[in-house]
Parts: structure tokens; sequence; C-alpha cells
């Protein structure tokens, strides 16, 4: 161990391929199963001592590709790998349930030098009784019950609200962007909107826009076994216009509540 400057005792080892390492181990401590998939934590932050966290300020952004190039190795690897608790069952397969990890850097005082604290999350918006994985690099023991810390990046604006209960319990999606694909998804298929049901909910099953000129909704659905908005079934591929608030039944198995915000 080397001195710091500060007289505080600093890793030698501590690097970038320390912290991507970290990202897989917290990863793989995530799991969260069901019964045909394994969710894997996808939302992370990462906490640093703010010395640390000044010195690689510079080289987040490529630390972050990397760690993104390493969680998708992971990953594949464990969907090529049986397990053994897989073993005459129906294998499931490791997901995410976003588009992509997203990773982000604090500083905080109290992580130690060359030390690093991870919190990482199943997706950007937060089940209610899934408070996320930590896992820390120091001797301390990972915990899946931790709470959480208040990350204090600026949030985006939220265009609107989706309530719903899919395999997972209850859920509040907050739409962020202009467009949106809703469905069960896949590997191969990315959704922004990913639920977890029952294969009667298409891989892609509705896509919900806003127009950036006016602010107003549409849905085209693009479904085998139907939407319907208010009640009314859609024709599937044609657009239609959203209320400020509406119910939006998929396949006849998940009612999602719309709420358009101001």
């Amino acid at each position: 161990m080397a001195q710091a400057s500060a007289g505080r005792e600093t890793r030698q080892d501590f690097s970038g391929q320390t912290i991507v390492g970290e990202l897989i181990r917290n990863m793989e401590l995530g799991q969260f199963e069901m019964a045909y998939t394994v969710l894997l934590p996808c939302v992370f932050s990462v906490y640093l001592q703010p010395d640390d966290h000044a010195r690689l300020a510079g080289v987040f952004a490529l630390i972050s590709d990397d760690a993104r190039r390493a969680l998708r190795q992971r990953v594949a690897e464990m969907n090529r790998k049986p397990a053994r608790w897989r073993t005459g069952k129906n294998p499931r397969e490791y997901r995410i349930a976003a588009r992509d990890w997203v990773i982000e850097f604090f500083p905080d005082e109290e992580v130690p030098r060359g030390d690093v604290e991870i919190h990482s999350q199943l997706n950007e918006t937060e089940a209610p009784d899934f408070r996320g994985t930590k896992t820390t690099l120091t001797g301390r023991e990972p915990s899946v019950t931790a709470q959480r810390r208040e990350t204090r990046k600026s949030p985006d604006r939220v265009f609107a609200q989706l309530s719903y209960e899919d395999d997972t319990g209850p859920q509040i999606y907050t739409m962020t962007q202009n467009e949106i694909r809703v469905g069960r998804g896949g590997s191969d298929q990315p959704m922004d909107l990913a639920l977890y049901s029952s294969d009667e909910v298409s891989r892609e099953h509705l896509t919900l826009r806003r127009d950036p000129a006016t602010g107003a909704f549409s849905i085209v659905d693009r479904s085998t076994n139907g939407t319907w908005l208010d009640g009314r079934r859609l024709k599937k591929g044609v657009e239609e216009p959203v209320p400020l608030r509406a119910e939006i039944r998929i396949a006849e198995v998940i009612t999602m509540v719309f709420e358009a915000r101001p």
C-alpha cells in the first residue's frame, strides 16, 4: 500500500479495470429471477472518494463505454453457459430491462480513497419493493436491501406517466422521450418499456409518440392480440390520437393508465 499525499492509504491496483470488475460483480449479485427470465441490474451509480472522482473525471465516458462492452460480454457468457440450477428446467434468459446500461459517477466523502461503492437498480424506474443492490470494493458486506442514495442529477423532462401491473408487480414508467416502443422485447429486440408477461403480449406491441411541436400524443398498435384505447380496439398499424388521460389495454392482459404531464 502506498501513502497518498493527504496521508491516507490508497490502493496501488485501483484503476478503470477495478471499476469495471466491480460493476460486473454488482450485476451478478443483483439477479432477480422469474419463471423464464433473470433480470440483471442495468442502472449503476458509482461513488468514489472526491480526489479519485476528480482524477478520473475526464475519462468517465471511456470507462463507461468499456464497462458496457464488458457487461454485454458477461451477459452473453451467462446465456451460453447452462447453470446447474437450470438442469431439467426451462432455460432462463439473462437480460436487462432497458435498452442499455446507464453508468454515472459521483463523489462521496464517505467512500475511502482507492475504493468504490456501487448502487444499482433493475431499471431507471425503480420498483416499489426493490431498493437496489449495493456493493463495495473493500471488505464490507454487500446488501440487497440497502437504501439507494440520491444521485442529485438533473431530472429529464417527463412528458407522460404510464401506470400498470405486470408479472413483476405494480410499475410506473415515466416517458421522457418523444417516442417509446412497448412490448415483451427480446435480446435482439429491446423495448423502451419492457413488459414482463405472457406471450399474449407481442415482443413489440405498440408505439407511443409525442409531437414535439404540439405536445399531442398518438398510439400505433403493432401487435398480434390487439390494443384497446379507452375500450375501443385499435386498427393495427393505424396511428390514433391519445387523450391527455386514457386507459390502454394490452392484449387484454395488462391495463395501463396513461397520463400526460403539462
